[in-house]
């Protein structure tokens, strides 16, 4: 039986290398993800052994489950918007708080057609990192060409995984 693997060649080889190399380092990773809607714990689950690193992933699409399942604040949400660096730094805290992980990324974006503003167009996408036991701050924001929803996501997914790769600091 041929294995059928939906996503792309580069962002399963990305997600190989996040696998091998947490695996390296005994590193577990959680994902809080809205706008990718799973894509990056999909990508990490297909591959063997993944078990080894991906401790768990929320799929956090509506404010109130960012809010209910995250512990979001309400306020950034109200105040900054989802898609701000603020709320996915909540994001990322929060998976770290309901996980037993060392690291996790969340993704916040708007992979479109609709839901962009002038201020925060189509293809916005933040992204946040966080460390367990660290108060230090790694949020950005990406604006990707809204070529489609799906090229939007995809992209969202490989900055995702290349977050989750060690820093030179930490292997």
């Amino acid at each position: 039986m041929t294995e059928l693997n939906i996503l792309p060649a580069d962002i399963v080889a990305l997600a190989q290398r996040v696998i091998a190399e947490n695996a390296a380092l005994g590193r577990k990773v959680v994902l809080a993800e809205s706008c990718t809607g799973g894509l990056v714990s999909a990508a990490l689950t297909e591959i063997a052994g993944s078990s080894a690193v991906l401790e768990s992933g929320f799929v956090t699409y509506s404010n109130a489950a960012k809010q209910k399942l995250l512990g979001v604040p309400g306020d950034i949400i109200e105040t900054f918007g989802a898609v701000s660096a603020a709320c996915a730094w909540a994001m990322a805290k929060g998976a770290l708080k309901q996980s037993d992980a060392d690291v996790a990324v969340a993704i916040s974006g708007i992979a479109g057609p609709d839901g962009g503003t002038a201020q925060k167009p189509v293809g916005l996408v933040v992204f946040a990192r966080a460390e367990r036991n660290s108060d230090k701050i790694d949020a950005e924001e990406r604006q990707f060409e809204p070529v489609s929803r799906a090229a939007i996501r995809a992209d969202a997914a490989r900055v995702a995984l290349e977050l989750l790769l060690p820093t030179t600091d930490e292997g």
